[in-house]
């Protein structure tokens, strides 16, 4: 169209080009486009405004908070192992787990009221019992888990009281799995797309990753004769925690190139590695302390890769605006031929 053209048209209030964007519009909203036209309009590519993410990323900080989600699933998977062990006569697994339960539960809350900054505020959030709030529930599940192992591993270590050590070793086993598995639905309930996105699984990944610490522990510590709960319990996180990571992964699509680059790409790969090889090694642990010690260790490695992985990838997700938008204009799109198939005619 030359110069003339487009003034006389501009004249006569007619905008250039407005007659191929509407047709083309139309054609696209009925999914068709005529024959030999071309788009007048490119595809937009996303951009926000002045690049800045579109959600404040977590405030969270790091060993806190990773070590905090690796140590209470270690936690609250040994206090179930622990009452495996003693029901089944196993007292150097179950001093093992009750004690390592204990030092675990310690130092995880250690960590959160590390980067809380001040107790108190741990304190504060006990005012309430709000079932809504996985934080708050989780508060509750540490301030009465944490002294059960403390009762549990006093008893199993020194031999006394042990009618309380008993029911304090079945409170802990009781509450070790909400333990283990809370942090998963914690992250989950916020606006990072590489967490909130991922919420039917990742109380999955969290349980098999915690189960596989607490079977890195046993076979590191216990001895051979005793392990073979710690070897049965390794195998089944280790084989719920790949599965619901790599269903997870698969499943929210672009949301999880975070999981697979940068930082976070490296620890997810680390601990995918060292799972295998740590289940390898629990198929072999009955044949010496030393195979059952180094896949002990590399099941502990591997949890703890995880949830650092799972921790950077959140923060690389909330800094970049396009895992924030692009999903949102996805799903409105997917809507849009629902809505316009119920309109009525």
């Amino acid at each position: 169209m030359s110069e003339t053209e487009v003034t006389r048209e501009g004249q006569h209030g007619i905008r250039p080009g407005s007659q191929a964007v509407s047709g083309g519009s139309a054609d696209r909203r009925w999914g068709r486009r005529r024959r030999g036209e071309q788009p007048v309009v490119p595809r937009a590519e996303f951009t926000s405004y002045y690049g800045q993410p579109v959600i404040n990323a977590p405030v969270w900080r790091s060993p806190d908070i990773p070590g905090y989600l690796f140590l209470g699933g270690l936690a609250g998977a040994s206090s179930l192992l622990g009452a495996g062990a003693q029901l089944t006569g196993r007292p150097s697994l179950a001093r093992t787990a009750k004690a390592g339960a204990f030092g675990a539960g310690c130092l995880s809350m250690a960590a959160l009221l590390h980067d809380l900054g001040r107790p108190a505020r741990f304190l504060h959030m006990l005012r309430v019992f709000k079932v809504s709030s996985p934080m708050n529930v989780g508060s509750w599940l540490l301030g009465a888990y944490v002294p059960a192992t403390g009762v549990a591993a006093a008893s199993a270590l020194t031999g006394r009281v042990l009618r309380l050590g008993a029911a304090a070793t079945a409170g802990a086993a009781l509450l070790g799995p909400a333990v283990a598995a809370y942090t998963g639905v914690l992250i989950s309930d916020t606006a990072v797309p590489a967490w909130h996105d991922g919420y039917p699984e990742m109380p999955f990944v969290f349980a098999g990753s915690a189960a596989t610490a607490a079977a890195g522990l046993g076979l590191l510590a216990a001895p051979p004769r005793e392990n073979a709960p710690a070897r049965n319990l390794g195998l089944f996180g280790a084989c719920l925690e790949l599965a619901g990571s790599h269903r997870m992964t698969q499943r929210i699509g672009m949301v999880a190139e975070p999981y697979h680059c940068g930082r976070a790409g490296m620890y997810m790969k680390a601990g995918e590695a060292l799972t295998v090889l740590g289940m390898a090694g629990a198929l072999a642990a009955r044949r010496g302390r030393a195979v059952g010690a180094l896949s002990g260790a590399a099941l502990l490695a591997a949890s703890a890769a995880t949830r650092w992985g799972v921790f950077h990838a959140g923060l690389a997700s909330a800094g970049d605006p396009r895992y924030t938008v692009a999903p949102q204009r996805e799903r409105l799109r997917r809507r849009l031929p629902a809505t316009a198939a119920e309109a009525p005619r």
